[in-house]
């Protein structure tokens, strides 16, 4: 036996995805003594800047955003009892296509063994036994998750470590319902077809999920991690429909494990299901 605590790694591309995707389980894990260690891989200098200011509209000063949205991340660590967090500070490479995306210093233009190098020094530093990121396409196809994706996996492969690794996913019956409260909390306008058409395709059919983890204890957290991101306008969706419906759609966070040597039976209801 060790004295080394059970330790939780989610690696994410932006301050606010740790809130969204993995909040709940952050603060689940936290609550039984896991430890939790947060890599967030961008400064998020393309998100929006006060009052709503996008990249490149006048106004928007990259260096200020990302100041301010690495305060917001502090804050969502506190509440959610990140025990450390870790920035790799990555130029944020905006959505693709983006001319931000070949910017000097950007995520997305970082060779791989440069950024799995990086963060080969926290896995040999931290040993964790579960590490979360995002699938191969970013979840969505943001070019920052799909290099947080990459960059892990080649990491491992450096280290030689091998901890359960689950990808982030959502359930197509969820986003269902997910677009169901996007029309009652929206302008009372239908959703433009192509729009709807490509939010159905996020996801996993629910019988390929291996992972659900019930984290509605939590949900109040999870709220208030996302709320203290509120500089950025995608997350005011999010809060405008109250902590109760917020937990009552996002309490039951779902993952696909892609590496194991535990054993344990999927589907599971803990990420450190066989480690405990």
């Amino acid at each position: 036996m060790t004295s080394r605590p059970l330790t939780l790694m989610a690696v994410h591309a932006h301050p606010d995805d740790e809130a969204t995707g993995t909040g709940g389980v952050l603060a689940r894990y936290a609550a039984e003594g896991v430890r939790t260690v947060l890599v967030t891989c961008t400064d998020g200098a393309c998100g929006d800047g006060p009052g709503g200011v996008k990249p490149g509209e006048p106004g928007h000063d990259p260096a200020a955003v990302a100041l301010m949205r690495r305060q917001e991340l502090e804050s969502s660590c506190d509440i959610l009892k990140v025990s450390h967090l870790e920035m790799l500070d990555y130029a944020d490479s905006g959505m693709m296509s983006w001319p931000t995306n070949d910017a000097p210093g950007s995520f997305w233009r970082t060779p791989v063994e440069e950024g799995a190098a990086r963060l080969a020094e926290l896995l040999r530093r931290y040993q964790p036994d579960v590490i979360v990121t995002y699938d191969e396409n970013g979840f969505y196809g943001h070019p920052d998750h799909i290099q947080a994706n990459r960059i892990t996996m080649a990491a491992l492969e450096m280290t030689g470590l091998t901890p359960k690794v689950y990808w982030t996913t959502a359930p197509r019956s969820m986003m269902q319902r997910f677009g169901e409260v996007m029309r009652e909390f929206g302008d009372g306008q239908e959703p433009d077809p192509a729009e709807a058409a490509a939010l159905a395709e996020i996801g996993l059919p629910d019988d390929e999920i291996t992972t659900w983890v019930d984290t509605t204890a939590f949900g109040g957290q999870k709220f208030d991690a996302l709320a203290a991101h509120a500089s950025q306008g995608e997350n005011i969706f999010f809060l405008k429909m109250g902590q109760e419906r917020f937990t009552e759609l996002m309490g039951v966070e779902t993952f696909v494990r892609v590496q194991d040597t535990t054993g344990a039976a999927v589907p599971e209801n803990d990420l450190f299901a066989g480690l405990r």
